[in-house]
């Protein structure tokens, strides 16, 4: 680490999260003494697939009933 707290990630670490210059990194707990990093701006694409849905598939007018049903339940 450098005096101004710097630090040099590793090109291999760089290369297997996709990191490029102007890449904003989280530092995140994960103990005591102990943190992870991950880019925080990802790219869109990385989300696929974090919410899981078992259900039958829905169309998009089942989509808009289901927003015009929530919308109308808020009370303005």
């Amino acid at each position: 680490m450098t005096s101004k707290g710097q630090i040099t990630i590793p090109k291999d670490v760089r290369d297997e999260l996709g990191l490029e210059p102007g890449v904003k990194i989280d530092f995140v707990r994960v103990s005591e003494r102990e943190f992870r990093i991950r880019p925080k701006n990802l790219d869109v694409s990385a989300l696929f697939g974090i919410l899981k849905y078992d259900g039958p598939p829905i169309t998009i007018e089942e989509m808009n009933e289901a927003i015009r049903d929530g919308w109308a339940g808020i009370e303005r």
